[in-house]
């Protein structure tokens, strides 16, 4: 008998989720995070958004799991006093040319089945009276959430149902064998192993790392990641009441554009940005000399704002695969057996809107890996 009948590789959202909804129903389960505390990486360092899923491409895996988990992660937040606030969003056409996209990104959302609102001028300044617009999109359904209080829920409730949540454990070696796979990790303590009947790589930045140790061939695949870097920028508390609800640009070709962000506190800031990470270097620093980038930006949004008002804030890393036919690839999740690996399951490119879909997530992979 293997030694874990699920092993979780990643302690980011989407794993500690995988583990939550796993733990029911598949014992014992590990779930083995290279760091000290569970969640350290890309999923402490978003917008802590509950996405709405109009962008996304239409029937795709991001589409469909960003809407189911939107309206998981409402009734788990209700049921279970995580802090959140549906607090919605409007995208913001600042001049005349952009009107024609954001009218095509109003059905485009429509068709993802988001609950959308088209605006006038009028209609935009009667809600956020302080920014550029000529025309918008009112979002009801998007929100913001305490990512640290959503892993704490989910943490919780894997350990209460007997997942063993392992910390300070990286994962260096994996070896499929008749029947199950033999895992070997590094602890403070030394090198060991053990088997496991399953495993799930949701290990984010390094899942392609992961998926190279179990043998896979990831440039034939597609699998090799690529690192960007998001800055954010805050605003002082002065600006505090100038928005009420989160706002966003039209957004420009592979990104949603630096946007305007409210935290559960109310504090303002700005972002993401995108700069590639070509060496793959976890640098968090956020580059103050990206201010005035960035407030030329902002001020697409706030025309108010100064250079001087902006400080930075915090910066997050996304793991993206290889463009698909000039545009983002949609998430991979799947089993690998075509591959020799009956039993494992890889998370390919889990980044926005990962952290709203993870419950959909966690029951897709359930699907997946079946009884």
């Amino acid at each position: 008998m293997p030694d874990a009948a699920v092993t979780v590789i990643g302690g980011g959202v989407v794993g500690l989720a995988i583990a939550a909804e796993l733990s029911t129903t598949h014992s014992p389960l590990l779930l083995v995070e290279r760091r000290e505390k569970y969640g350290q990486e890309t999923s402490s360092r978003n917008s802590e958004v509950i996405h709405a899923g109009l962008y996304y491409p239409h029937n795709s895996l991001r589409a469909r799991l960003c809407v189911e988990g939107r309206e998981l992660l409402y009734d788990i937040c209700e049921q279970h006093t995580i802090p959140y606030k549906r607090i919605t969003k409007v995208i913001t056409a600042t001049k005349q040319d952009e009107v024609p996209p954001l009218e095509q990104l109003y059905q485009h959302g429509l068709r993802n089945g988001v609950p959308l609102q088209l605006l006038n001028e009028r209609q935009v300044h009667a809600l956020e009276p302080h920014i550029a617009s000529v025309a918008g999109i009112l979002s009801p359904s998007t929100g913001i959430i305490s990512a640290h209080g959503l892993m704490d829920y989910f943490c919780h409730r894997a350990e209460e149902h007997g997942a063993q949540i392992q910390t300070h454990c990286e994962a260096v070696g994996i070896e499929k064998r008749n029947g199950d796979f033999r895992i070997t990790i590094k602890e403070r303590s030394g090198v060991s192993s053990f088997t496991s009947e399953r495993v799930i790589n949701a290990a984010g930045l390094e899942c392609d790392t992961i998926s190279k140790l179990a043998g896979i061939d990831i440039d034939a695949c597609g699998y090799r990641l690529h690192y960007y870097k998001g800055s954010y920028f805050a605003l002082p508390s002065s600006y505090k009441n100038y928005i009420s609800r989160l706002v966003y640009p039209v957004p420009p070709k592979d990104t949603l554009g630096v946007h305007a962000l409210l935290d559960l506190g109310g504090r303002i800031k700005f972002g993401p940005d995108l700069e590639y990470l070509a060496d793959r270097t976890l640098d968090y620093k956020v580059d103050e000399n990206k201010r005035h980038a960035f407030a030329a930006s902002v001020r697409r949004i706030l025309p108010m704002v100064k250079d001087e008002d902006l400080t930075p804030d915090m910066s997050g890393i996304r793991p993206r695969l290889p463009l698909e036919n000039g545009q983002i690839h949609d998430f991979i999740i799947r089993e690998e057996t075509d591959k020799g690996l009956l039993g494992f399951i890889n998370l390919m490119g889990i980044e926005s809107p990962g952290l709203t879909a993870s419950p959909a997530i966690a029951k897709y992979v359930r699907q997946l890996l079946g009884p």
